[in-house]
């Protein structure tokens, strides 16, 4: 009887709830949206949404560990993207001839640009993250934007001789059978499509995994411990650059893989697309579904991805409205009666137990 109360106890404790709740919504999302696709219950608008909504989740859940978890403002999460779309896109590109699998070359690219965007994550992370604040939200911004017009201006081909890069101007120069996998500010065009949902919800278990070993992990109560008092965290010996460091490569890396998958989802993709917009996007999935809960940004993502298309019906209403529901969630967000009573529920049974005793 105690081994069956110590294991429920266990499961359903803070750390292995979140777990499970987290595994319980994605397995239901997929094997709901499977259905619907089988049955042919789904319109060819939110079939075309289903990538690109997996992708938004994964970046919002890298840049809650960064904002929620590790403390630091990001507003560079779109620039990680575009590394990892553009990345992947060139990887699945070149190896189009090569490895005919379009899953295993789907698994290359988006490898390929979790690690493009990670290592990148890692070397502006050295200089930013001495700053904080206002300071380290304004330096990530100008990081986004760099990066933007870097990929606008960069022409990049292949042909039998191997790859040609030039830019500003396009200087390359194919052989026939060559094509360019970048071109200028076109983007990337004819790209094969080969982004599939299924890899999208692997994905986002993928990113759930890591982000939940990584907060209960040693390394991660160091980090929570330098976002809730650098000067405590430093006199226990805690290395607050490395901690944050952690945090910021990881989350930049999942920005590349869901931008990679993002990328391979589109024939036609321009490097506007990742602009500041976008990560003040992302920055609103994660604030509206809570700071530090995963949970609440994979369900505030999926919502505000969706309610638009849901919206369109309504013509020159439709974003009038998107923005009052905005506004309401974020008032109910931030409501201290609401958040005890939520609070009152999720630890009611602790404080019972206590009380008992």
């Amino acid at each position: 009887m105690n081994q069956k109360k110590s294991f429920a106890s266990m499961l359903f404790d803070e750390k292995h709830r979140d777990r499970l709740i987290s595994a319980i919504l994605v397995l239901a999302a997929y094997i709901i949206i499977e259905v619907m696709l089988s049955t042919g219950n789904l319109s060819s608008l939110f079939k075309g949404l289903l990538v690109p909504t997996c992708c938004y989740v994964v970046a919002a859940i890298g840049l809650n560990l960064n904002v929620g978890v590790s403390g630091e403002l990001n507003l560079g999460q779109a620039g990680f993207m575009s590394i990892g779309a553009f990345t992947g896109i060139c990887i699945s590109g070149r190896l189009a001839a090569s490895v005919e699998n379009e899953v295993v070359r789907l698994l290359l690219a988006i490898i390929f640009g979790l690690v493009a965007a990670a290592i990148c994550g890692m070397i502006i992370a050295i200089p930013v993250l001495k700053l904080q604040g206002d300071y380290l939200a304004i330096v990530t911004l100008a990081f986004g934007q760099i990066i933007k017009s870097l990929i606008t201006n960069m022409y990049l081909g292949f042909d039998e001789n191997g790859f040609q890069f030039s830019f500003v101007n396009n200087n390359t120069s194919l052989a026939p059978g060559g094509k360019m996998l970048l071109n200028g500010p076109m983007g990337a065009t004819g790209t094969a499509r080969i982004s599939t949902f299924t890899m999208g919800i692997l994905l986002i278990a993928v990113s759930l995994i890591v982000v939940y070993n990584l907060m209960y992990s040693k390394s991660g109560r160091a980090i929570m411990a330098a976002r809730d008092n650098r000067i405590a965290a430093e006199s226990v010996g805690i290395n607050i650059s490395n901690t944050k460091m952690l945090a910021f490569v990881v989350s930049a890396g999942m920005a590349g893989a869901a931008g990679a998958l993002y990328g391979l989802n589109y024939s036609t993709l321009v490097p506007n697309k990742f602009d500041f917009n976008t990560s003040i996007l992302i920055l609103v999935y994660v604030v509206l579904g809570g700071l530090g809960n995963m949970n609440g940004t994979m369900i505030a993502t999926v919502v505000l991805v969706l309610l638009p298309e849901l919206l369109r019906s309504m013509q020159d209403y439709r974003m009038l409205i998107y923005a009052i529901v905005l506004i309401l969630i974020m008032l109910l967000t931030n409501n201290e009666a609401l958040k005890n009573r939520i609070d009152q529920i999720r630890h009611g049974k602790g404080s019972a137990g206590a009380k008992e005793g």
